[in-house]
């Protein structure tokens, strides 16, 4: 490819040129500053950027000038923003994580078998396969080329509130509104081994290690109403570290790509621990009231470990672990990894805990608690749900304010990967990131639609809720 900066000159004084530079995500320039022909648009800036990144396979880009992407050729943005043409124009490059997200908008199945509300929903960290757990005590697992029950596992003796995969794919744990822990094997399922007890109180959230730091997958972590967060060992079936420190119930809890555990809690706070011994590392403080979920902008990729779009499967632990890690550092970039939490207090904080304990952002507009935060899978936007009955988009690398998406009619409850709601309206709505309006209103659950997750392969979208059904929507 020729070099961007030939016949610089000329084009400028004609006057059918922009002077632009490219910038990082982060803020780092690409190369100096470069005169474009109006003619420009996002294939040719793609072309651009894979040229002076010394990319051997051509990666995908979107394009950024302030918080809006680029859609058009420059000559055409400039017109439609009357901008200076003396001003250099920043474009910001944003890496496109390789995944399709489909728009849904169409039931496929509706899959009765739960007797109580449907309560969680998790696809596996390759898509095949869907969990659900509910509040008639069982959990259920889904063959989704059929769309019909493969197994019901009982063993709990009260409401599973909450459910996760191993980012390997060879387990699943449960956790009860008794406290309870379950381990269950999705390929029989079989429950494995007896239930592990030590919180007093209902389980609030759980989190794997991350496939990149261990394969295969042994450790979980467990956070409950009791205030402690627990680590557990599936090989010994042990408590292996307390997480003790905070003074009231911890509601969410993530395992980071880079080794540390980050709580949530009614206490206000969010805690750093370090996983050897369980030290605490840091408190972040800010917020005013509870906080209420927590975000991870690498969550895609923890989630998904070695599984990508194209479907590979591996033969040991040890070629997943090297895929994993690969996945990571690629998503994460130069980057530190950045934390999101949404609290009571109607607000956000946008953090980097392994470089601060100050918030880069606080992100302010939500009228009520905001109860739901999530990146999407490129870590580049980030949407928040509250009960205020909106949801409301931001910048995931700086925090600023996007677009608000009001349509639901009341409190939202979860948004999944981007973005699509579920809420007490009982509808599912998915929203259009590029025009910000309403692509698709997905009404069909009789009743409140509790639970939501969009698969790792972007092709479809399961929910439940309190009319007991499991919905799968595609296009």
């Amino acid at each position: 490819m020729e070099s961007p900066n030939q016949n610089q000159q000329q084009e400028s004084s004609s006057g059918s040129s922009v002077m632009c530079q490219l910038v990082s995500p982060e803020g780092d320039h690409l190369g100096a500053a470069l005169y474009l022909p109006h003619n420009v648009g996002p294939p040719q800036l793609q072309e651009i950027v894979n040229h002076l990144l010394h990319n051997e396979d051509k990666l995908p880009y979107a394009f950024y000038i302030g918080d809006e992407e680029l859609s058009v050729q420059l000559g055409a943005y400039m017109q439609q923003k009357n901008a200076n043409v003396e001003v250099t124009l920043r474009i910001v490059y944003q890496p496109q994580a390789i995944f399709r997200i489909r728009p849904v908008n169409r039931c496929s199945a509706t899959i009765a078998g739960h007797t109580e509300a449907v309560l969680a929903v998790s696809f596996s960290p390759d898509g095949r396969c869907l969990a659900s757990g509910s509040g008639d005590t069982t959990v259920r697992f889904w063959d989704l080329s059929t769309q019909t029950p493969l197994f019901t596992c009982k063993g709990h003796k009260n409401w599973v509130l909450c459910i996760a995969w191993s980012p390997d794919g060879n387990h699943l744990v449960s956790g009860s509104k008794s406290g309870e822990l379950i381990l269950w094997d999705p390929k029989t399922g079989k429950q494995l081994g007896t239930p592990l007890t030590g919180h007093r109180k209902w389980i609030t959230a759980v989190s794997w290690e991350p496939v990149h730091l261990q394969s295969p997958c042994r450790r979980f972590v467990s956070t409950s109403k009791d205030g402690d967060a627990r680590i557990w060992d599936m090989t010994t079936r042990k408590c292996v570290i307390a997480l003790t420190g905070h003074t009231n119930s911890v509601t969410c809890v993530k395992w980071g790509g880079d080794g540390l555990i980050y709580t949530g809690s009614e206490d206000c706070s969010i805690k750093v621990w370090e996983t050897s011994q369980g030290k605490l590392v840091k408190t972040l403080q800010g917020h005013g009231h509870w906080v209420n979920s927590l975000a991870l902008s690498t969550e895609y990729v923890l989630r998904t470990g070695a599984y990508d779009h194209t479907g590979k499967t591996y033969s040991t632990a040890e070629e997943m672990k090297e895929a994993a890690l690969a996945r990571y550092k690629k998503m994460r970039g130069n980057a530190p990894e950045r934390l999101v939490s949404g609290s009571d207090d109607f607000t956000m904080f946008l953090w980097e805990p392994t470089i601060s304990k100050q918030p880069k952002a606080r992100m302010t507009g939500h009228q009520k608690l905001v109860n739901h935060v999530y990146f999407s899978p490129d870590g580049q936007w980030l949407a928040s749900a509250s009960f205020d009955k909106s949801v409301k988009l931001w910048n995931g690398i700086t925090g600023k304010f996007v677009a608000a998406f009001r349509g639901h009619v009341a409190d939202v409850y979860q948004i999944s990967r981007l973005l699509l709601s579920g809420s007490k309206d009982s509808t599912l709505k998915v929203w259009d990131i590029r025009t910000r309006k309403l692509k698709q209103d997905l009404p069909g659950h009789a009743d409140e639609v509790y639970a939501v997750d969009w698969s790792p392969d972007g092709e479809k979208v399961a929910s439940g809720g309190k009319d007991r059904v499991l919905k799968l929507w595609m296009n």
